[in-house]
């Protein structure tokens, strides 16, 4: 037995006897909170914690109070997740660990390159609602809407766009704005109203007005700007300056998840990968079947991190898995294929998709340090198995297509 005083903690308390008096309530509340301390705060199979008891006797409580048995629950099984070394080690995979893009773009002649991942969908559930009723306890309700945006003439719509695009995407910090590139801004800007805009569920154009809608439409427009002048003005990737490279000899730690997938010896460097979805299992599966891949990892503490821009938040976009793929360079210069496993893919998917296609895989790639990247999203776990394998041939197409085009006449 021990006074519960503050700053006294443990989470073993199951019982409280009050022997004496408290001065004040905050000194008795605080002695009852020593006793909800949770023993545990592992999930049950419902996901959600365990009932837990503790009894309290004595002054000020009741002595006839009866207490309520709550027996220890036993501790879940739990496995170490590892790199295994030495004996795995031939599967090592290694990573650029990114900060951030460097970008430079031309200023005589601007022009753009709109893709899939361009198109921007204005509905309620990017939005929010559009529609609701005001009802008091008398008189009659009233629809209040966003009709009235639709007399906003598409002149200032697109005068408003150009200028957040100016003012946030080519100005540098402590510098005036790049005034002389409005009118071909306003040119991109204007195509990019036209063909990559959808508007549904009763929204408008001008919701653009908004500032964080309009972010996200300036970060597609830039994109497809910088996608444009990929081959004369290639992206930088800047590197982590305390710990440029991950590694997957670095992964230590434990967990209780009974979701894992034991992983072959022959293909990764981990003993597990814990598991999000039965998607995962699924291509846990196929990658260690698979010809072409030669070794595979989960990023699940692994620290492979993308920085990428969601309207006017700058995010961390953990991608599901990287593969070392063999397709046809041979085994020396293998292909690193960064892999996202997606259902639903909402605005946030698109934006993460385009990041990696427009600035991290170009950025490592221009490093030249980490070997040859790409990047691969799923989204139907039933034609898994055979879109693995177009990605793998459609990536090893294009590389060939590249290197072709770009080698001196007579030595293709």
């Amino acid at each position: 037995m021990s006074m519960l005083t503050e700053g006294w903690d443990a989470n073993t308390v199951t019982h409280v006897l009050g022997i004496r008096a408290f001065g004040t309530q905050l000194l008795c509340e605080q002695v009852i909170g020593r006793a909800l301390r949770r023993q545990s705060y592992e999930l049950n199979e419902e996901g959600l914690f365990n009932v837990e008891y503790a009894d309290v006797f004595g002054i000020p409580f009741d002595f006839t109070a009866k207490p309520v048995i709550a027996p220890p629950q036993p501790p879940r099984e739990t496995v170490q997740v590892k790199a295994m070394r030495p004996e795995r080690d031939a599967l090592e995979i290694t990573f650029p660990r990114v900060e951030g893009y460097r970008v430079e773009l031309p200023e005589e002649r601007l022009a753009a390159d709109f893709n899939a991942e361009s198109i921007l969908t204005l509905s309620p559930d990017l939005v929010g609602p559009t529609t609701t009723v005001n009802a008091g306890l008398i008189g009659k309700p009233e629809d209040f809407n966003v009709k009235h945006l639709g007399d906003v003439r598409p002149s200032t719509v697109l005068f408003n766009l150009t200028q957040r695009l100016l003012y946030t995407k080519w100005r540098d910090p402590g510098e005036e704005p790049k005034l002389h590139l409005f009118g071909q801004l306003k040119r991109i800007t204007k195509q990019w109203l036209d063909t990559c805009l959808a508007c549904k569920g009763g929204t408008y154009p001008a919701l653009l007005m908004y500032q964080a809608l309009a972010d996200m439409a300036c970060n597609k427009i830039t994109a497809a700007i910088t996608r444009r002048f990929l081959d004369e003005r290639p992206i930088k990737a800047l590197l982590d300056a305390y710990s440029p490279t991950g590694s997957t000899k670095h992964v230590r730690f434990n967990t209780s998840k009974t979701d894992r997938w034991q992983t072959s010896s022959n293909s990764c460097h981990i003993n597990w990968v814990v598991l999000d979805s039965d998607w995962e299992g699924e291509f846990c599966r196929i990658a260690e079947s698979h010809p072409k891949v030669r070794a595979y990892v989960k990023n699940h503490g692994l620290g492979l991190e993308v920085p990428y821009r969601y309207g006017s938040e700058m995010r961390k976009y953990l991608p599901d898995f990287i593969v070392r793929v063999d397709d046809g360079h041979g085994d020396d210069d293998l292909l690193n294929l960064v892999v996202e496993i997606k259902g639903y893919r909402r605005e946030d998917a698109v934006e993460k998709k385009s990041t990696m296609d427009t600035y991290w895989v170009p950025g490592v790639n221009h490093l030249g340090t980490y070997g040859r990247w790409a990047f691969a999203e799923f989204t139907e776990v039933y034609e898994i198995e055979a879109d693995f394998e177009t990605k793998v041939e459609s990536e090893f197409n294009k590389m060939i297509e590249s290197a072709a085009a770009q080698a001196p006449a007579g030595k293709k």
